[in-house]
């Protein structure tokens, strides 16, 4: 049976939900192109908007209390204002936002990140994730002399040209609307998982870096497995290019050390963002002193000239991140937090699947840390809350988007109290047992509705 193409009642019901989201939107649309701030923002017929958070709990302009499956894009391990990061941030800010110098929380932020990331020899800090993949290529260039990069379809490091290319289908290396076509052809898209691709790419001699999701793609999306990496590990020093960790979101969240403490792979470089500044605004660039000697000044003004990368940045390591930071990565070292988050995502994975083996529902929720995600497109529902294994199916399968039901799986669990990007979830210390209970609820609710509507 074809299904429908639209949900009418499903959408009509979340449109007379949220009125004043609704009105804030159409001024939106005045202000942002698409009315949004983020791609990822973006809703159909509009999205919600946001007026408070606590914990695992944000509300809306209209009222409506949701519980949160967003954690800040990630960022949040402890969910909304967590009082030993909100005390730290006050403190910070009663002593000035921005001294355009140099001052201790930066470094007690940096030697946080020393202590636990593996190969975090030095430490630079950056305003976004997508500053810090930017800066790792500039290093990885600089350190090597080599221009090409290669990474894996599916994998997002930032937006910014270097590295915005085969995130999506048809995952070819074609630049998007603005990207130059000089700097795409110098990035090589190998399809995950496929290590044979990995050693034709850096066989051609010129490849600077090799980045990569550690966990795959969009969050282990496209799952990889600890013995790919460490291949990838021996492929790339043996081809004499730098290996590439993008942790800006599975930094501190693996583990405390990230996914390579986790893996026992230590890269040649690391991004970060996220969990790093504790919800504020925040990344860095980790990685061996000898690469990130090229961001330090030469005695030589000549050397100087061809061998330092200069790097500003009005808000690197501004105090108040830099307090947030430290303030997250002290209170998550011990790996208490991590462990924590990682047995309540699984409660819920476990949980999400037996609702769906018992409302005979073709999707599949799956995940291996403190997530889950949902393949909508399974060949037959779970037989019960333990078949979360993906192995089997094709990756591209796995990234594809199903924008139909993930919107009314949204809208749907909108209407029942709990709000998540549509296809995956993140998950902190403030979902508890009496939240996975809540949340559960919801989740069969708002599988009914759209079994109701027939686009289950």
């Amino acid at each position: 049976m074809q299904q429908p193409t639209d949900t009418p009642k499903l959408a009509d019901a979340y449109a007379e939900s949220l009125p004043t989201s609704r009105a804030l939107y159409e001024r939106a649309k005045e202000v942002f192109p698409d009315g949004v701030t983020h791609d990822n923002r973006r809703m159909q017929p509009f999205p919600i908007y946001v007026e408070r958070a606590e914990g695992a709990y944000k509300w809306d302009v209209d009222g409506n209390r949701y519980i949160d499956y967003w954690m800040g894009h990630g960022a949040l391990l402890y969910g909304h204002n967590p009082p030993h990061i909100r005390d730290a941030v006050s403190e910070a800010v009663l002593q000035g936002s921005h001294y355009g110098a140099s001052h201790r929380p930066e470094v007690e932020w940096g030697e946080w990140v020393q202590r636990l990331v593996p190969c975090a020899e030095r430490v630079r800090f950056t305003a976004s994730g997508t500053e810090a993949t930017h800066m790792a290529l500039r290093l990885a260039r600089a350190f090597t002399g080599r221009k090409r990069v290669v990474k894996f379809a599916g994998h997002f490091h930032g937006w910014h040209e270097g590295l915005e290319i085969g995130v999506r289908a048809p995952y070819t290396n074609e630049p998007e609307a603005g990207q130059l076509e000089a700097v795409t052809d110098l990035v090589t898209v190998c399809p995950p998982g496929n290590i044979e691709a990995v050693r034709d790419a850096l066989a051609s001699g010129d490849v600077s870096a090799l980045i990569l999701e550690p966990t795959g793609g969009h969050f282990g999306t496209i799952p990889m497995k600890k013995d790919f990496v460490a291949a990838l590990r021996e492929e790339s020093q043996n081809a004499g290019a730098l290996l590439v960790f993008d942790e800006v979101v599975t930094g501190f969240r693996v583990s405390p050390g990230g996914a390579q403490a986790h893996f026992g792979v230590t890269p040649d470089l690391t991004s970060l963002a996220k969990i790093l500044a504790g919800g504020l605004p925040g990344g860095a660039v980790a990685g061996r002193a000898d690469v990130l000697e090229h961001l330090a000044t030469k005695p030589d003004p000549e050397a100087n000239r061809h061998m330092k990368i200069a790097h500003h940045g009005t808000f690197n390591a501004n105090p108040i991140s830099a307090a947030a930071g430290v303030a997250m990565l002290s209170s998550l070292a011990d790996g208490q937090a991590t462990e924590e988050v990682n047995a309540q995502a699984q409660k819920l994975r476990f949980g999400m699947n037996e609702i769906l083996a018992q409302e005979a529902v073709a999707w599949r929720v799956y995940g291996e840390y403190s997530d889950w995600k949902i393949f909508f497109d399974a060949d037959a529902p779970p037989r019960d809350g333990e078949e979360q294994n993906v192995s089997g199916i094709d990756w591209r399968r796995l990234d594809s988007k199903n924008a139909q039901k993930s919107r009314a799986l949204r809208q749907a669990l909108i209407l029942h109290g709990v709000d998540f990007n549509g296809a995956r979830a993140l998950v902190g210390t403030c979902h508890t047992d009496d939240v996975i209970e809540e949340t559960l609820a919801a989740f069969r609710a708002g599988v009914q509705t759209m079994k109701e509507e027939g686009i289950a």
